[in-house]
């Protein structure tokens, strides 16, 4: 199947939406920075302090944790064949978290050639928890969706308790808790941008190098296997790299549901179901959409800043009711 120019021209729009979501959202906040005095690089001391270390990294981040969320709601509804398949919905972000705060509550955050434990934790938690909600909802070679919800939302409680348990019992960090059972950006810093930039580009690729197969799989798993796929290897391989997106995304942000239930969608509804464009489309689409919703969290009630997890479950949770009533769409 060829790629179509009106697929490359909506990259490009989104691309081109991105850069301009970047530099509005550089200049509002508490402090206002003029756009042009920004490009032309004139700024004052504080303005270039509030730029370079305060909202460029927390930008960025977003933008990336955007990215991976949605590039690995659009490798787990593929995995399953199910659109309802977001790694907040099926409980993997709440394994992620679960395997960070396991990190955080017992000391084991340590650097090594800028690979944190944390991070390695939080997909540690996110993949052994899309192993138990894969197998746990499979059935005769599908994935329902009545169960693969009740999978998700049944382990995704249980393991959020456990979260809630560590957090209470380290009672000094109850703020801390709040916004990462939230999902929140606050204080991001150049170091969790180095730390999960590499994690997120790996899983990207290896999702793109897939895309292929990602496709064949979407006809079944038999007629893929007919055709040359290595079926359970791709499925492991995909696994792999959604884990490792949503837990990267995780790792700094904490929980920030619908991403990958909305971004995906609608890009399916306008794209189509082929991977190759799909996955690029999608990262780009998630980066504009949590950079927006970052935005507003931050300025709406400045200087009081919200949870970004607020605003996206404002605007995901009527969406996925949306979803469950219309059921119609189709791979």
């Amino acid at each position: 199947m060829e790629i179509k120019l009106k697929d490359i021209l909506i990259i490009i729009i989104l691309f081109i939406l991105l850069t301009i979501g970047i530099i509005i959202a550089l200049s509002l906040g508490t402090v206002k920075i003029p756009i042009i005095a920004g490009i032309k690089g004139d700024l004052t001391t504080i303005h270039q302090m509030i730029f370079y270390k305060i909202r460029l990294p927390r930008i960025l981040l977003a933008a990336l944790v955007g990215s991976a969320l949605s590039t690995s709601g659009v490798v787990f509804q593929g995995i399953f064949k199910n659109v309802m398949a977001d790694p907040y919905i099926i409980g993997i972000s709440s394994g992620a978290s679960l395997g960070a705060s396991v990190a955080i509550n017992f000391g084991l955050i340590y650097y090594w050639r800028g690979i944190s434990s944390l991070a390695c934790f939080a997909f540690l938690g996110a993949f052994i928890t899309t192993f138990l909600v894969y197998n746990l909802a499979k059935t005769k070679g599908k994935v329902p969706t009545s169960i693969l919800l009740l999978s998700g939302i049944a382990i995704s409680f249980f393991l959020s308790s456990l979260v809630s348990l560590l957090m209470i019992l380290d009672s000094g960090n109850l703020q801390k808790v709040f916004y990462w059972m939230m999902g929140s950006l606050a204080n991001s810093t150049w170091q969790e941008v180095k730390m999960i930039l590499p994690g997120i580009m790996i899983g990207f690729l290896m999702v793109y190098f897939l895309a292929d197969d990602l496709n064949i799989l979407l006809l079944g798993e038999e007629t893929a296997y007919y055709l040359g796929v290595e079926v359970e290897k791709v499925n492991l391989l995909l696994l792999v790299a959604g884990s490792l997106l949503a837990s990267m995304a995780v790792s700094v942000s904490g929980i920030i549901g619908f991403v990958g239930l909305v971004v995906p969608h609608v890009l399916r509804l306008v794209l189509g179901p082929d991977h190759r464009i799909l996955l690029p489309a999608s990262a780009l689409g998630g980066a504009i959409l949590l950079i927006v919703t970052d935005t507003i969290a931050r300025t709406i009630l400045a200087p009081t800043e919200l949870p970004v997890g607020i605003i996206t479950a404002l605007c995901g949770a009527p969406f996925f009711i949306y979803l469950l009533h219309k059921k119609k769409v189709r791979f």
